[in-house]
């Protein structure tokens, strides 16, 4: 991408955009990072494991053994279902089909709806991160996503330009 040109306005920039269905998906996408097998069913394994050693070793209560297998195979179904199960709790949140106004001027990226404001300066933004699809920004109020899609060419290169 180009360098935006110098010109003496000041930055200014504003775009709405909703929080449905796609937005999530893209959201959840672009900033949970894929995780190696072993690492994402460790704790499962290890549950169901012990689980069925006391099931089929143990003097101890079957319930309470049971019960440890039973939360392994818990663990198993939350980890594999992790993305839709994230993206329903998002659609049934009071956030769902919100519309979100995004304005980025040369001293702060602010998001604002209805159930919302967030103001970031640059200053306390620690990270900018270009992904496929948007920027993930690293802020000391967490972790934020901003979509390209409501973004413009030339504010795609002012935070090209911002990022670290």
């Amino acid at each position: 991408m180009q360098d935006l040109p110098e010109t003496s306005t000041p930055l200014n920039y504003q775009s709405t955009f909703v929080l449905d269905k796609a937005h999530f998906i893209e959201c959840y996408e672009e900033s949970v990072k894929p995780s190696p097998f072993l690492s994402l069913y460790l704790k499962a394994i290890v549950m169901l494991i012990i689980g069925a050693g006391l099931v089929l070793l143990s003097d101890i209560n079957p319930y309470a053994a049971w019960f440890i297998f039973a939360l392994g195979i818990l663990e198993v179904v939350s980890t594999y279902y992790r993305k839709p199960w994230w993206i329903m709790r998002q659609m049934l949140s009071k956030v769902a089909q919100a519309e979100v106004t995004i304005e980025i001027t040369d001293e702060y990226i602010r998001t604002h709806s209805f159930y919302s404001d967030n103001k970031m300066f640059y200053t306390d933004i620690a990270d900018i991160v270009k992904t496929d699809k948007g920027w993930l920004i690293s802020h000391k109020s967490g972790r934020h996503y901003i979509s390209n899609r409501c973004l413009s060419d030339s504010l795609k290169c002012f935070l090209q330009n911002k990022s670290y």
